[in-house]
Formats: C-alpha cells, sequence, structure tokens
C-alpha cells in the first residue's frame, strides 16, 4: 500500500536535501575536500601504465600511486571514477570528481580552461606503424594518412597539425588493434605508453618509426577556479624533495621521468 508523507515532514526533507545541496556546491574545491577527507579522482583505468587495472583487479599505476601520495599529503583518501578519455573532461567539468589524473598534457588550451598542477611527467612524442610500413619516418609523412587516436587528446591535434586523418577510438590499445588489422596507418601517442606495451606484449608486429620532435608535460587538472592547485603543488613539491616521485617513477618505468631531462 503506497503511504503519503505528512506535509510538514515533507517540508523539513526538502528543505535538508537543500541545505545538503548547497553545501557540497559552495566555497573553493580544497575545503569540501579537507571537510568531507576525500579527493575524488577522474581516471581511465585502461591506460598502461599511468591507469590500468593489475593483475589482483585493482586500479593501479603511475598517475594512481603518485595522487594517491599527493592524497596522503594533503591527509584525505583518494576515491577514484573510471571513465573514458573523451569524457573525462566532461565529468570533471559536471563535478562528478574533483580532479583528473590521467597524463593531461599542458598545452595553451587547457592553461586556459583548467586549474593545471605543476608537472609530474615528461615524456616524448612517437609515431607507431605497423612493422612492414617503410612509408613513415617523420612526422611529415602522416600528411593524409589515416591515425588512430583519442578525439581529444593532445596527439590527435598533433596528428591532424601533421596532415593526418584522425581516426576516433577509446584508447591505446584500440588503436593498435586498429592499426594491425590495417584499417589505419600510424599513431602518435607517448613513448612511455608504446614502451610499456611492447614490453608487456613482445608485439613484433608494431614499431616506433618516428619521433614527433616534441617534449610534452603531463599534469592534473581541475575545474577553473577551484583552489585546489596551490596544495597539489605543495604536495608534489615535498614528494619531488623528499625522493617519492622518483621512486614511484622507477616502479614504472626503469627511471625518472618526473623531472625534465637536461
Amino acid at each position: 500500500m503506497r503511504r503519503t508523507l505528512p506535509a510538514a515532514l515533507i517540508a523539513v526533507l526538502t528543505a535538508l536535501s537543500l541545505a545538503g545541496c548547497g553545501n557540497s556546491d559552495s566555497g573553493p574545491v580544497i575545503d569540501q575536500v579537507r571537510e568531507s577527507g576525500v579527493l575524488k579522482v577522474g581516471t581511465e583505468g585502461t591506460y598502461t601504465p599511468f591507469s590500468y587495472q593489475g593483475p589482483d583487479g585493482q586500479l593501479t599505476g603511475y598517475d594512481v600511486d603518485v595522487i594517491r601520495a599527493v592524497g596522503d599529503k594533503l591527509g584525505v583518501s583518494v576515491e577514484f571514477t573510471q571513465t573514458p578519455w573523451d569524457s573525462i573532461f566532461a565529468g570533471l567539468e559536471a563535478k562528478r570528481y574533483d580532479l583528473v589524473a590521467n597524463q593531461v598534457t599542458v598545452n595553451d588550451e587547457r592553461t586556459q580552461k583548467y586549474d593545471l598542477s605543476t608537472p609530474y611527467t615528461y615524456s616524448e612524442g612517437v609515431i607507431v606503424t605497423r612493422a612492414d610500413d617503410n612509408a613513415i619516418t617523420s612526422l611529415a609523412d602522416l600528411n593524409g594518412k589515416t591515425t588512430a587516436q583519442s578525439a581529444t587528446s593532445n596527439w590527435a591535434q598533433v596528428a591532424r597539425d601533421a596532415g593526418a586523418n584522425v581516426e576516433s577510438v577509446e584508447g591505446f590499445v584500440q588503436a593498435i588493434t586498429l592499426l594491425k588489422d590495417g584499417r589505419v596507418d600510424a599513431t602518435v601517442n607517448d613513448n612511455l605508453a608504446v614502451a610499456e606495451y611492447q614490453k608487456q606484449t613482445g608485439d613484433t608486429g608494431v614499431k616506433i618509426a618516428a619521433e614527433t620532435g616534441d617534449t610534452s608535460e603531463q599534469a592534473f587538472a581541475a575545474r577553473k577556479d577551484s583552489g585546489l592547485m596551490p596544495d597539489i603543488d605543495k604536495a608534489l613539491d615535498e614528494l619531488r624533495a623528499d625522493g617519492t616521485l622518483a621512486q614511484i617513477s622507477q616502479k614504472y618505468f626503469g627511471t625518472d621521468v618526473s623531472a625534465p631531462t637536461n
């Protein structure tokens, strides 16, 4: 039998609900994080070795470990939401989480649109082709070719700027699949991600055909004017000074990619 709540009780519940919504959306995000004791983080969970499922099925990776270390410095726990790259900033803007930890490359557009932390990864862009394809040996050779990229990634823009037609994919693994199937000519990505793929799979069907010639810097991203970044940057500075960032980097790459190479 359906029961009807008294009008006075409905009014009280509505007021409490509205009050709760107001608290969650008001004030700097850092204050909300410290009050709740939880930093909400968006990440792919499919981008090895940065954010992926380990052998035990748990989320792991370089970015995951770094943001957990940041959370420890802030004295809060980290709660992850896994989402595809092409919807990761939409989730941030919709306030599904407070911050993106997923190799966000620093560029002018993102700097204007989001709060970005100091970089915690430095890497090089490379072009991957099938092993038997010798037609692409430089970025200029992508002109008129088709590459597989996450549509909103910086690597997609690098490919477009070189004159390539970009086939949209959800992530790196799908890009490699299309490449091996002969449906695209190449994919542009981070040298660290490509090296990890080759190490894990031993795949001899693809190769690094060329370097893009640019060094990219990756950072955490939050909504503009979130108030988060001074605390995030302070934590990163402490983790860099005490050797934690270098230690996490050695764990995943065998070298320190948390600082620029000169």
